[in-house]
């Protein structure tokens, strides 16, 4: 398990190349949920997702360590952009496979930082084999969407500033992401733990993608057992090192339907006058579906990013 020096090493190592994402309230939202919460805006922040930090922990350290001369990638999108964009910094090439059904807004901005998109048919399946082919062919590096320490120390740093910021004199009461492969989720709750042992880990997951629920009851790997949902970034199972690490740190994983994503989504747009995702808006879909639960509360939430195709908005 990944120790809080290598937590902290990252943050040190990827500091020159991140925002430090604001920390935003609103008052309208807070009278809604029936408690006091503190938005972790990493819609703000480089490639505009939280993926641009373990994104670039881990293309950073294969290029200190020189493991080798190109970077590969599978995702839908904003692991994609983290990788491009990394791996720019560095001077190295990346091939990153990307599902056809991806948001083309999320295509395009790979493209602009200077990676090849491979395109491949929408399953995981897929995407693996696209990323075994460019390794065969390039001899190409994967950075891992999530099963990657590296990655998952990035990833963590997006908490670690949220408690330093928000939550150091009144500490938070639970701190919350979303769950898609887990590694936002892990690294969350593995900062939560070492910076801020009181305060509780909730999760929020999509019920049209929810396997990391079922594999949080069952202690094992599981599938979805259907996928149907808005929440695009969310479409990933967890991995084995995730999953134990989200059993051991977290409180519980809830899940909301489409309709509560949108309309989470819709509040933010409308109130804080600022673009998230859908995935982005279901840990505070979670607390709108669960007012009895949160009531009261001091929460810290992460904004997971903001890069959605203006012309498919669901409102």
């Amino acid at each position: 398990m990944l120790s809080f020096e290598t937590i902290a090493e990252a943050h040190d190592r990827i500091r020159p190349y991140i925002h430090r994402t604001p920390v935003l309230t609103n008052r309208t939202i807070n009278e809604r949920a029936g408690a006091d919460l503190y938005f972790k805006c990493e819609n703000f922040q480089k490639i505009g997702a939280f993926k641009a930090r373990g994104g670039t922990n881990a293309v950073l350290q294969v290029a200190q360590n020189r493991e080798g001369t190109a970077i590969t990638t599978h995702s839908s999108g904003n692991h994609a952009q983290a990788v491009a964009y990394a791996a720019r910094q560095v001077g190295l090439p990346a091939y990153i496979v990307m599902p056809r059904s991806a948001p083309q807004v999320k295509k395009d901005a790979v493209r602009g930082y200077g990676a090849e998109v491979i395109e491949c048919e929408p399953t995981l399946d897929a995407r693996e084999q696209g990323v075994r082919d460019i390794i065969a062919r390039t001899g190409a590096v994967l950075v891992h969407p999530f099963d990657d320490d590296r990655v998952i120390a990035g990833q963590a740093t997006a908490a670690k500033e949220l408690i330093e910021d928000a939550g150091q004199i009144t500490p938070f009461q639970v701190i919350m992401a979303p769950v898609g492969g887990g590694g936002l989720l892990s690294g969350t709750a593995l900062t939560t733990h070492y910076l801020s042992p009181g305060s509780r880990v909730v999760a929020g997951e999509p019920a049209g993608a929810a396997d990391a629920v079922l594999s949080f009851q069952s202690g094992k790997v599981e599938k979805a057992p259907f996928i149907d949902t808005i929440a695009d970034g969310l479409l990933t199972s967890l991995s084995e090192q995730t999953l134990s690490i989200i059993r051991a740190h977290v409180s519980e994983i809830l899940t909301v339907s489409d309709a509560e994503i949108v309309a989470a989504m819709r509040l933010v747009w409308e109130r804080m006058k600022i673009i998230i995702e859908p995935s982005c808006a279901v840990p505070l879909a979670v607390v709108l579906k669960h007012p009895d639960r949160f009531a009261g509360q001091k929460i810290g939430i992460i904004l997971t990013g903001g890069n959605v195709d203006l012309g498919k908005l669901p409102f």
